[in-house]
């Protein structure tokens, strides 16, 4: 395996689209935990008023009916059990509705929603205990250890700082009403919380970015390794045609970008059109400078009339200048009798205009 110091090439499309096939993609699931934490007790906040609500007449519906129960009976316990299921699933749906879209979404943004075989398929080389001990003492260890220290610290100090300001409250907290007393408690615990979670992404944004240079480390290929996947990419059929499918349209592109030049276009009238260019001072003979067929025969076509160009319908000509000229080449000898007539008209044509 070549070492670290050789792979100094950066990764090629094809080793990018090998590796994410094979699910090894650039994520930082720390991102995705953090922003589901903050989302979650963002809106945990601000509908517990209405949390609050439904437990307390959950509370006082329960308590009136074993007030009025004169048995415990099956009907009973169901009906007790049924509307404490109901008030759950309304307190906590929209909360874990809220982990699991932002889960999705911020896992799905950084890996564009790839889902692969491989990551499930068994590999023993993760039981090897030589590459387990050999793991404690990467720097990718070293970085997940400083970072537990961080959030600890994190942790330590967003409880210090949101209990410092109402410690005395809680000295009072049994003179409170139970409800002004619970409202009290969750709410600072739900600021404590968001603003730890404001801490973590903040360490989430630093692991992101440490997390993408390790993955773009280790994707670098040797120069060898870049020379081989070059000759191997030269011999696959598939990448030929791409490749000469893109020179085409590459010389299509410049081919139409010479049409506005052309003197006149020879048409027979839209499955050939030839564009062709005399200058006097510097072609000994007329030079075809566009040429095409059907759905290109008409791209001419189309230019050319968006610039005044002038055209001539001459069906034999336009299919033996286009079957017999190349591109850029004059025309041969035995067509200067037929194109002096069409020049000359051209001239005609171009000083009744200027006149």
């Amino acid at each position: 395996m070549p070492s670290a110091e050789s792979r100094t090439e950066k990764a090629t499309p094809k080793k990018r689209r090998d590796e994410r096939k094979k699910g090894n993609v650039f994520q930082s699931k720390d991102i995705a935990s953090s922003l589901c934490l903050l989302t979650c007790f963002i809106v945990l906040k601000l509908i517990f008023p209405y949390i609050f609500l439904q437990l307390d007449n959950l509370y006082s519906k329960c308590v009136g009916l074993i007030r009025g129960a004169t048995e415990v009976s099956e009907t009973f316990l169901f009906n007790v059990l049924k509307d404490t299921v109901l008030v759950l699933v309304i307190c906590t749906g929209p909360v874990m509705l809220t982990s699991v879209f932002v889960n999705i979404v911020a896992t799905g943004a950084q890996t564009r929603f790839l889902f692969s075989s491989e990551l499930i398929k068994p590999k023993f080389s993760r039981l090897s205990p030589i590459n387990g001990i050999r793991g404690l003492f990467s720097l990718r260890s070293a970085i997940e250890l400083m970072k537990s220290l961080i959030k600890v610290v994190v942790i330590g100090y967003c409880i210090y700082d949101s209990v410092k300001d109402v410690v005395n409250y809680f000295e009072r907290l049994v003179f409170f009403d139970l409800k002004e007393a619970v409202v009290f408690v969750a709410d600072t615990i739900m600021d404590m919380i968001i603003q730890m979670s404001i801490a973590f992404i903040t360490i989430a944004a630093l692991d992101y970015l440490y997390q993408w240079w390790e993955y773009e480390r280790n994707l670098r290929m040797t120069k060898q390794e870049v020379k081989e996947e070059f000759k191997h990419l030269e011999g696959d059929p598939q990448i030929k045609g791409r490749i000469r499918e893109r020179q085409r349209k590459m010389a299509l592109s410049r081919m139409m970008q010479q049409v506005p030049k052309a003197d006149v276009i020879i048409r027979n009238p839209t499955h050939y059109a030839v564009a062709l260019r005399y200058d006097s001072s510097k072609d000994a003979a007329p030079v075809v400078i566009a040429k095409g067929k059907d759905h290109v025969a008409l791209k001419i076509i189309e230019i050319a009339e968006k610039h005044d160009i002038p055209m001539t319908e001459n069906k034999p000509l336009a299919k033996l200048l286009y079957d017999t000229v190349e591109l850029n080449m004059e025309v041969p000898a035995e067509f200067y009798e037929v194109l002096a007539e069409i020049l000359a008209w051209v001239y005609k044509l171009k000083n009744k205009e200027s006149r």
